[in-house]
């Protein structure tokens, strides 16, 4: 049984994800113009980043892209020279992608701007409530990804 509280809080809750998911696509569409990239550009190359070993059909899926649609945003990657493509023998439908030296620079700067957006963010916040924000932060994350892996949602 839910009660009157828990629900109150879950509207403030959907709002508050709603609103932190609107500015979060601002910032990234802010930093993607900085570099001269598009928003899906700029997050393909963050997720080559943190997952360099992520197979194309999963970046997709990650992305909400279909995989034509992702073949294309790389395309452009590698025609600007940010990232090299490499299909893979085993199975023709997959590739590996890396950065090119070019790309490697691009990301270094990118993650110190990301870098730099967050530390502005956290200087705005009172210093005493940033371990209580992240360790909030960091259970959210856990328990909505929890409930994405449950099959029945």
């Amino acid at each position: 049984m839910i009660t009157k509280k828990t629900a109150t809080n879950a509207k403030r809750l959907a709002a508050l994800s709603t609103a932190l998911l609107s500015n979060c696509y601002e910032k990234e569409e802010r930093l993607a113009k900085k570099y001269g990239l598009t928003q899906t550009e700029y997050r393909c190359i963050r997720y080559i980043y943190e997952k360099p070993d992520i197979k194309n059909k999963d970046m997709a899926q990650k992305m909400s892209l279909s995989a034509s649609r992702l073949t294309r945003i790389i395309d452009g990657l590698v025609e600007k020279d940010y990232v090299i493509r490499e299909i893979l023998p085993a199975d023709r439908r997959s590739m590996r992608i890396y950065f090119s030296d070019k790309g490697n620079e691009l990301i270094k700067k990118m993650n110190l701007a990301y870098l730099k957006v967050h530390e502005e963010i956290l200087s705005n916040i009172d210093p005493e409530l940033h371990e209580k924000l992240l360790i909030a932060m960091q259970s959210l994350l856990d328990t909505l990804e929890k409930w994405l892996s449950d099959k029945n949602n």
